[in-house]
């Protein structure tokens, strides 16, 4: 990603509404769906600025992997251990068979060949273990915001599930989530087209907006993995070895 976007990471993870309730909806999902054993030992692949890793601790032993040098440094921090440094697709030096969950939000997308990194994945699994994916859905959505992350593509519910059978895994409650603000987000990405104002400012809205934004989005953790969603701008789901 370039670097501007860890930077707004590092600055707005804490405050922004789409990470902040994303947060609460896929502790939600994992409550109800991970079925994780108390002692999990988790994995999150990615971490960025390690804003995710708190909530994953609720469910077991977190350690983490993040590529990027300043990024790292920030999730060590909020980890209180080192993060590792493994790329993806080949993992190299990950325990292989050691982990309950592996936790990759909003990564598959970076990487070109995401069938060997959803293997490399599978291979670190314990048996039972699962994978917490979400992507960017919607090809049509493509904006600057996708350039600027070095995304590869975004996911319709069905090349998801292929990249994840081609891997030799089985998807289970694969479905869209942030639904709720689905209009809005397709009609900023439209009006950004059509005006060439196509802008990749991730910072967050002002103060009641963002408010609004985050309880609208949050109140989502009742639905996802309970009722099909429509469209949304992301998808859920947990994968395990078929």
């Amino acid at each position: 990603m370039d670097r501007i976007v860890y930077d707004r990471m590092a600055a707005h993870d804490s405050t922004h509404w789409w990470y902040r309730a994303r947060r609460d909806i896929l502790a939600d999902f994992l409550t109800r769906e991970g079925h994780l054993p108390k002692d999990a030992r988790i994995l999150e692949i990615g971490c960025g600025t390690g804003h995710n890793l708190p909530m994953l601790a609720h469910f077991g032993t977190v350690e983490a992997i993040e590529i990027d040098p300043a990024a790292r440094e920030i999730a060590s921090q909020r980890l209180g251990k080192p993060v590792g440094a493994a790329p993806l697709p080949a993992l190299t030096g990950v325990e292989r068979g050691a982990y309950d969950l592996v936790a990759v939000l909003d990564v598959v997308e970076h990487i070109e060949d995401d069938v060997a990194a959803l293997k490399a994945m599978a291979e670190c699994l314990k048996p039972g273990g699962k994978i917490l994916i979400t992507v960017p859905a919607h090809q049509w959505l493509w904006s600057a915001h996708d350039t600027v992350n070095h995304h590869h593509r975004r996911y319709s519910k069905a090349s998801l599930a292929k990249a994840i059978g081609a891997a030799g895994l089985k998807s289970r409650k694969l479905g869209y989530f942030n639904s709720l603000l689905f209009p809005l987000a397709a009609a900023s990405r439209i009006a950004g087209r059509l005006t060439g104002k196509d802008d990749s400012d991730d910072s967050p809205p002002p103060k009641l907006v963002n408010t609004v934004f985050e309880r609208i989005f949050r109140f989502e953790r009742h639905l996802v993995g309970r009722v099909p969603l429509s469209p949304g701008v992301s998808i859920v789901t947990l994968a395990s070895p078929a």
